[in-house]
């Protein structure tokens, strides 16, 4: 998660141990917990709690980070739906215009988007490990035939966490590029630009990541190489300012 100055930034001079309580401790400590619940459910979970005590400034700040963790516009429209009913009818003609502004035409964008081996479903399983929504659809089915083989799609923006194919014999991955374009970066290495016909060789044991460059959504089949005892190790996120870096 990106590290939260919301508190300083705003109320350091005024209200510095509140704004260190904001920045470090809810934001820094409670929301980086992970492992207990995803950023993704951290944000619908907020979004329910501020739209019940109508603090309808914080609702349009948290939607605007719940996209950024992966909430689409279709998640958001039935989360505002649903508690219609529990927190007051007039509380959702309130916020259906926040999420308008604060998703604009993305969902329109991505029904228009069509991968060459198709665009699948969002990628709920491993949504922890990504920056913003990306979607799978598996080519194989598992065990047949022993090579994984998947197109994995990323919106605008979306990228994955730093992350190793490990093995202790073969093992590794091979990307290639199909639609849009996107970035790959190994560790200690200049990123790459991807565009449909680039193929991408990661060998085993390699800390590396991958996904769409800002202004385009991006797609890449990606090939499990068959290996010996192997797994994926999952690491820290490319946070917006590694990312930023990059440019489009």
């Amino acid at each position: 998660m990106k590290k939260q100055t919301a508190g300083r930034d705003n109320l350091g001079k005024l209200a510095p141990e509140f704004a260190r309580y904001n920045d470090d401790v809810l934001f820094g400590e409670v929301w980086s917990r992970e492992d207990k619940l995803s950023l993704r459910d951290r944000s619908m979970i907020t979004i329910a709690a501020l739209m019940g005590t109508k603090n309808f400034p914080q609702v349009k700040s948290h939607l605007q980070m719940g996209k950024a963790h992966g909430v689409t516009k279709e998640e958001a429209v039935e989360i505002v739906t649903q508690l219609a009913f529990y927190t007051g009818w007039a509380n959702a003609w309130t916020v259906f215009p926040m999420i308008a502004e604060v998703y604009g035409e993305d969902e329109e964008e991505s029904n228009n988007f069509s991968p060459m081996f198709g665009l699948g479903q969002p990628n709920d399983a491993y949504a922890k490990y990504f920056i913003g929504q990306s979607y799978l659809n598996p080519l194989t089915k598992a065990g047949e035939p022993a090579i994984g083989i998947a197109n994995v799609t990323f919106e605008p923006k979306c990228r994955n966490n730093w992350h190793k194919h490990n093995a202790t014999k073969g093992g590794g991955q091979i990307l290639i590029c199909t639609d849009g374009e996107g970035w790959y970066q190994e560790e200690g290495k200049a990123p790459v630009s991807l565009v449909p016909g680039t193929v991408i060789t990661i060998p085993a044991n390699t800390k590396h990541w991958h996904g769409a460059k800002a202004n385009s959504w991006f797609s890449h089949i990606a090939f499990d190489v068959p290996g010996e005892n192997t797994s994926n190790e999952w690491l820290e996120p490319v946070n917006d300012e590694e990312y930023d870096k990059l440019g489009e």
